[in-house]
């Protein structure tokens, strides 16, 4: 089998890794001299430390890595998703599955990454297009530490074969027929680890981390089952799951942020300070758009954007929201 692993960030790099000795994988960069050094068995810039297996390769020549592909994984951050895609929609056969790893919303058409694969390749099999997702730090899986993921995919035996794909010793799978929930939730995660981070950066204890994720979910399930996902998706791995792991991570470049901008840096100063998207920053206008269009109520992800968009400081969130009249739990 041949898989073409398209962006060679921090996961798209160890994803890759996981499937090379299973199958034969290239992995593309947009840089040369990241192509270079993943080639030589490292990725300095974005999975430093990690050595690479000998079977992976990576390639500059995206329709090259594409070319023939039995598999198609994109690991480009959302805004660059369409453009990428677009690039190499030519050598993408109709029927080829195609697995986003990317966890957020574009921001002028507040679409989901499958929905922009059906946008960008309107004769794909769409059933066939879904998302790995789940509490997947990438350090960590690459350090070959015990993990689980879900492919969230219509097809069934397409995703059993992604199931068999992806899976080894140390990398659980388990399949889930609901792309929306999996997605919404992926996205909607990285805005409530801003807000961890900023609780944490704001040296808060275990009690309010707790108070933050448990509403956090919440807030994700209502907006996920109000553009028709499933409530059961949220209260596993792609939801839950990965909420934890990346509010409660330091690794988590969304905890990272928020947890900056909780001790009073300026989010100009924190992405000066990064190498790295974090997904939280550009999602969450998106997904207070989604709210919005939907009619859900998302006060966490509402505090998130004035701090990032609107001047406002981590306390004075951290205040709005305990200020927030009283109500049942149950609503």
């Amino acid at each position: 089998m041949q898989v073409a692993v398209v962006g060679a960030g921090s996961w798209g790099t160890t994803v890759a890794s996981m499937l090379a000795p299973k199958a034969d994988t290239t992995l593309w960069a947009r840089d040369s001299s990241l192509v270079t050094a993943i080639n030589g068995g490292e990725n300095p810039t974005y999975l430093p430390g990690v050595t690479l297996p000998d079977e992976l390769s990576a390639t500059g020549d995206l329709s090259a890595s594409l070319d023939g592909a039995d598999v198609v994984v994109m690991a480009v951050p959302s805004h660059g998703y369409r453009s990428v895609l677009a690039k190499g929609a030519a050598a993408i056969a109709d029927e080829t599955p195609i697995v986003s790893l990317t966890k957020g919303i574009e921001q002028d058409t507040l679409m989901r990454m499958t929905e922009v694969t059906a946008d960008v390749l309107p004769d794909h099999d769409g059933g066939r297009t879904g998302v790995l997702t789940g509490p997947n730090l990438a350090n960590e899986i690459a350090a070959g530490q015990p993990a689980a993921t879900v492919i969230a995919m219509v097809d069934h035996y397409t995703a059993l074969a992604m199931q068999d794909l992806f899976s080894s010793l140390m990398f659980r799978v388990y399949t889930n027929p609901d792309v929306i929930g999996a997605e919404t939730a992926g996205a909607t995660k990285n805005v409530m680890a801003l807000a961890a981070g900023m609780a944490d950066g704001l040296g808060f204890g275990l009690n309010t981390s707790a108070t933050l994720i448990t509403r956090a979910l919440a807030e994700m399930t209502r907006l996920g089952v109000a553009m028709g996902g499933q409530t059961a998706t949220f209260a596993g791995l792609a939801g839950i799951g990965d909420l934890v792991a990346t509010c409660m991570s330091e690794r988590s470049r969304n905890h990272r942020v928020g947890h900056a901008l909780g001790e009073g840096k300026t989010l100009d100063e924190v992405i000066t300070d990064m190498n790295m998207v974090a997904e939280g920053v550009k999602s969450t206008e998106g997904v207070l758009e989604l709210a919005d269009r939907h009619g859900v109520e998302m006060p966490i992800a509402e505090q998130v954007g004035r701090v990032l968009y609107d001047g406002a400081t981590a306390p004075d969130a951290i205040k709005a929201l305990m200020g927030r009249a009283t109500r049942s739990e149950l609503e």
